[in-house]
């Protein structure tokens, strides 16, 4: 399982021209499952999301976490995390998770966030047009093959 996590001030996700979700001060968090991943390994991965602490305190030290600052989440699935560029210059997605498993595990995430914060979402296999005002710019990549 893959995260990228950007530490944004505001962010949305629009489907077929409608804003479906969005956000204020938060994370916006890319998805990628693979066909390996449990809801135990998600578990591990939710919870050292939730417990980042990338935003700056009052002395301007990256020390606070997302309850700390009264953040909010922009879950979006995103299966191309597992793209394979190895061999020439068509990249391989064999190692992405099943659409119908990789949708599972995206909801099992969404409702695990959900039970601590306020989270929007966009659509799972959906052409969406994501929009993000990065802060920093900070980004970070969690990647369960580290984590867990």
């Amino acid at each position: 399982m893959k995260f990228v996590v950007q530490r944004v001030t505001e962010a949305s996700v629009a489907v077929d021209g409608n804003v479906i979700g969005k956000i204020g001060k938060g994370f916006l968090v890319l998805i990628g499952v693979s066909d390996s991943d449990t809801k135990e390994i998600a578990d591990k991965m939710v919870k050292k999301l939730l417990g980042l602490r990338i935003f700056d305190d009052e002395n301007d030290k990256i020390n606070l976490s997302l309850t700390d600052v009264g953040g909010e989440l922009l879950l979006i699935s995103q299966f191309t995390l597992y793209a394979n560029c190895k061999k020439g210059y068509r990249p391989s997605f064999i190692e992405a998770g099943a659409p119908d498993m990789a949708n599972e595990m995206y909801e099992y995430i969404i409702s695990k966030c959900s039970e601590q914060f306020h989270v929007e979402t966009g659509e799972f296999g959906a052409d969406m047009k994501v929009s993000l005002l990065n802060d920093g710019p900070f980004t970070i990549i969690l990647d369960s093959d580290d984590i867990c």
